[in-house]
């Protein structure tokens, strides 16, 4: 924080931002991360790839293992440690001198509504964070984060109700800014209410792969007594973090004898096609890439040609829509109830500000302003907002 002010670090190649991917590599035994991370498995290297790690905080996959390739596993938790250790390594190497201190973003719940497990996922990562080598560690809430960033170009007093978008978490604050209090270390009084939500970018993915993926393979396929065919592969094969599962061997034999259950085998030839080839966590990125592109463009194609040649799908702006309906509304919910805990109507929210990768989803912004009618809207910086407000916070502590 040269001089007061917040410096982003190159921590990849000249990047300031670096994907939570971590690749192992089971032929040359080394790892890989971020962009270099997501390259590699693209690339059909041999190995298993990890994405949305935080997600996994909380939950019992925290206390197991993972296979990672080549006969070997990894523990969830050193996974964590892995991508923790090489963040650090390359700040340092971008400051030029070790890092001990750090404030640590986390989401308002990591568990919905069980304070107990909540406490022990910040207790793991803490523990993550000490053992990777940092001395002091401290935690703020990112949608707060995000709100002391935003404050450093307010050049009155608003009450704001900041709108963090992420991949696993939509979190909110309603935060008092601009006023006599700006700058302090302690905000409390500032701070009207939190609330979050675990819907999100990687929820938005999969109903996306769901209607516009999965469906290739076979999904909703019926058998000849004319039933649905079981879709629980297709659900664990658009879901990021449970994808490796579908590769397990007595699944992909399980699947394999499901042969006869499909009227039509050419979906079910499909689906065995992509289990063998270990293309799931590609078109996890195929439904996220149309997302994006259905919300900015209106339209999307998706080129299935690594499952089959001449094989595409297409994804509009209305089915998009349609499709994420029912998570819009449970974000837009979760809004008004940030509102409702500080004590407030939605008429006398007069700011209404969006951070998170998933804030550029046009239709997910609409759909919270709306609860918001006399409030101005703005944009953040969809992926340095709370990063930046995590230097700001940190700057306040060290005086």
């Amino acid at each position: 924080m040269p001089g007061g002010r917040v410096e982003l670090a190159a921590v990849e190649a000249g990047h300031t931002l670096l994907p939570t991917a971590v690749f192992y590599d089971a032929e040359e035994k080394t790892t890989l991360f971020g962009r270099a991370a997501m390259q590699a498995y693209v690339g059909q290297v041999d190995g298993r790839l990890m994405r949305s790690m935080k997600s996994v905080l909380g939950s019992g996959l925290m206390d197991s293992a993972t296979d990672i390739g080549a006969g070997r596993s990894r523990a969830y938790v050193d996974v964590l440690a892995d991508f923790l250790r090489h963040l650090k390594s390359s700040a340092e190497a971008h400051v030029g001198q070790p890092i001990a201190r750090a404030v640590l973003g986390r989401p308002v719940y990591f568990v919905d509504d069980d304070p107990v497990r909540d406490a022990k996922a910040q207790a793991t990562l803490h523990a993550v964070a000490t053992r990777v080598g940092f001395e002091q560690v401290q935690f703020q809430l990112e949608p707060l984060a995000a709100a002391f960033d935003l404050e450093q170009s307010l050049d009155r007093e608003a009450l704001a109700l900041i709108a963090d978008f992420g991949g696993g978490t939509c979190d909110f604050s309603l935060v008092r800014l601009g006023g006599e209090n700006k700058g302090a270390s302690d905000r409390s009084n500032d701070v009207l209410a939190h609330h979050g939500i675990h819907v999100a970018g990687t929820d938005f993915d999969r109903r996306v792969s769901l209607a516009a993926i999965m469906p290739s393979l076979g999904a909703g396929s019926r058998t000849p007594q004319g039933r649905e065919v079981p879709s629980r592969a297709y659900h664990d094969l658009a879901t990021w973090h449970l994808i490796n599962t579908v590769y397990a061997t007595p699944r992909v034999r399980e699947l394999a004898d499901m042969r006869g259950m499909y009227t039509d085998r050419t979906g079910h030839e499909r689906l065995m096609r992509v289990l063998q080839t270990r293309a799931g966590h590609a078109l996890a990125g195929l439904a996220e890439a149309a997302k994006v592109q259905a919300a900015d463009t209106g339209l999307a194609q998706l080129d299935l040609a690594q499952i089959e040649a001449g094989l595409h799908a297409s994804l509009g702006a209305q089915q998009l829509t349609e499709v994420l309906d029912t998570d819009l509304g449970r974000i837009a919910d979760a809004a008004l109830e940030c509102s409702r805990r500080a004590g407030l109507q939605a008429a006398q929210v007069e700011l209404v500000y969006f951070t998170g990768g998933s804030s550029r989803l046009k239709a997910l912004a609409e759909r919270v302003a709306a609860e918001f009618p006399s409030a101005k809207t703005q944009q953040g910086d969809s992926f340095a907002s709370v990063a930046k407000g995590l230097g700001v916070f940190a700057g306040t502590l060290a005086g």
